[in-house]
């Protein structure tokens, strides 16, 4: 398939109530709430603390027809005590209920690949009249709702995921970014076919590259058809902590780096208030970068820039970390692959005390031909410097594995990861560098490399951790997953490069967790189902015994390694 040249991306203006989403306005903020929402109470006094913390959209679950008619008492309460913000129901499974949603608030959202489009499981292959059969299905059962949106002027934000694409699209385009990107371009045609155009779209993903690729997809493809929608950002089933904040800066601001993006959430599996702190410090870290456009050809897939191979950086080896001290580096889990030190110029240490000469450029006004065959390139400077040297290289045909270096002086620990991860990560996604060297002054050495090797993983370019994809929780969840996760992560992250999904719900959850070995998955009230990859393993285990039963399923498949 062929695609526009990537060109800037200027999205039309959307308005959800009182707030305007795309043109040349700022970004908005959102999240969404974890609490039932039949729970007047609860919904509208964590809507609040939302609201507060800078959320300018708040998302509420409503999987069935009551409780998106309930979003009017939501709504209403919330207005009662001063807070005018538009509301948005997540829709899944059920037209019914964003019909009545779209009634009472402010924008719906609705995944293409199970709103209306769901196919038996056992149907692998369709021909072109059933396959277009189909989009005049969508057609006929997505018309009322455009109708109720353009009475009550309600927006919509059309949002695939990745694994949770219909049987249809999988047939054809297997579950890829291109299969999420056509899943959500068949809705937006019909939508503008029929005249309707106060949509967002997104595409999502707990696989960064996965995200970025799919984004760029649908904004070449609607450029080529005249469209220009505003694009919501961000990764699903980020996790938590560091490395959910780490991995929602490298996937959202790769994008925004590129001029795309005009609302963006931040999913970890926290208070939904935590979520707008991290949300604000992505968009400071981007905010002074000019639009990048990568240098790289492979803008809907990956592949590794070539590059020479000097002992054990650049070539087919992962990328490497460096780092800079005078002090023992004492956390011995994760130790860096070179260590550079301040009182000898120009070289670093890898590991086995084998000594490797680098050059540093940090201007493209660089005399090139000082580059030495058997030196490292190390690029130091701005986002926008270090992206021109990088082009200036590969048109000059000098292949030198490369290293980006940067130097912070950020003390407080949170701002200081996601600023990195935005710098570095663009960079890693796609695949232009060979190793990355984090400097800050004002923190520790063990915290900078073990964020380090996080931001690397994040851009999954080199595994070194447990991998968890886990929701941010809603309404549908019925167990405490913050702390289930913490539980279950204090049993298995010593398992290097495993990846275990931990979801909320049957609903979404085995689908955006496809990405994942293993899966944790809410069942109903206190029980929990267990995935490998796809698969149920064992279902409705009492919340109790959950965690062991995940483990015995490890150890069944030789994925369990004791802890030492």
């Amino acid at each position: 398939m062929k695609y526009f040249p990537f060109t800037p991306y200027q999205s039309r203006e959307v308005k959800i109530g009182d707030v305007t989403i795309g043109g040349d306005n700022p970004i908005i903020l959102q999240s969404m709430t974890n609490t039932n929402t039949m729970d007047t109470e609860a919904t509208v006094e964590q809507s609040i603390r939302m609201i507060e913390a800078g959320s300018e959209l708040v998302r509420i679950t409503a999987p069935g027809v009551k409780e998106a008619k309930h979003l009017a008492i939501i709504k209403k309460e919330l207005i009662k005590r001063g807070y005018k913000v538009p509301i948005i129901a997540d829709i899944h499974f059920n037209p019914k209920a964003a019909e009545e949603a779209a009634k009472v608030i402010e924008k719906v959202r609705i995944n293409p690949g199970n709103y209306v489009d769901r196919n038996k499981k056992d149907k692998i292959e369709f021909t072109d009249e059933e396959y277009n059969a189909e989009i005049e299905r969508i057609k006929e059962r997505i018309l009322p709702l455009i109708t109720i949106c353009k009475e009550h002027k309600t927006a919509i934000r059309i949002g695939s995921n990745h694994g949770s694409l219909s049987q249809r699209i999988m047939s054809r385009y297997g579950d890829t970014a291109i299969g999420m990107a056509e899943s959500a371009m068949e809705f937006l045609r019909i939508c503008n076919d029929l005249d309707f155009n106060d949509i967002v779209v997104s595409m999502k993903s707990s696989n960064t590259r996965v995200m970025i690729h799919a984004t760029r997809l649908i904004v070449t493809m609607m450029q080529k058809e005249g469209l220009n929608y505003p694009i919501h950002l961000g990764v699903t089933e980020a996790g938590a902590g560091d490395e959910g904040r780490i991995k929602s800066a490298a996937g959202i601001s790769t994008l925004l780096h590129e001029g795309i993006g005009n609302t963006i959430r931040v999913s970890l599996t926290e208070a939904p208030e935590e979520e707008l702190p991290a949300a604000k410090s992505i968009i400071n870290a981007t905010q002074d970068i000019n639009r990048i456009i990568p240098s790289t050809k492979h803008l809907f897939d990956y592949e590794k820039t070539y590059s020479k191979t000097i002992d054990s950086i650049g070539g087919d080896n992962p990328p490497v970390v460096i780092v800079t001290t005078e002090k023992k580096i004492t956390n011995q889990e994760l130790l860096p692959d070179g260590v550079f030190n301040p009182q000898k110029e120009n070289s670093f240490l890898l590991n086995g005390n084998k000594e490797i000469c680098f050059t540093e450029i940090n201007s493209d006004n660089t005399n090139l031909s000082e580059i030495k065959e058997d030196e490292v390139i190390v690029i130091s400077g701005n986002t926008e410097t270090q992206n021109n040297i990088i082009k200036l290289l590969k048109d000059n045909k000098i292949y030198n594995p490369i290293i980006l270096r940067k130097k912070y002086c950020i003390s407080d620990f949170n701002k200081f990861i996601i600023k990195a991860a935005s710098d570095l990560g663009t960079f890693l996604i796609n695949g232009l560098i060979d190793g990355i060297w984090i400097e800050n002054i004002l923190l520790n050495i063990n915290a900078i490399t073990n964020m380090s090797f996080s931001i690397l993983q994040s851009s999954r370019s080199r595994m070194t951790k447990t991998e968890y994809i886990a929701c941010p929780s809603c309404g549908r969840t019925q167990y405490n997953i913050v702390d289930t996760l913490k539980r279950i992560q204090a049993k298995t992250s010593h398992l290097k490069g495993l990846k275990i999904g931990v979801m909320g719900c049957i609903v979404n959850g085995p689908g955006e967790m496809a990405d994942a070995d293993y899966g944790y998955v809410g069942a109903g009230n206190g029980l929990i189902t267990l995935y490998k990859k796809k698969e149920i393993m064992k279902q409705n285990i009492p919340e109790a015994n959950a965690i062991d039963e995940l483990i015995n399923l490890l150890k069944a498949n030789n994925d369990w390694q004791e802890k030492f």
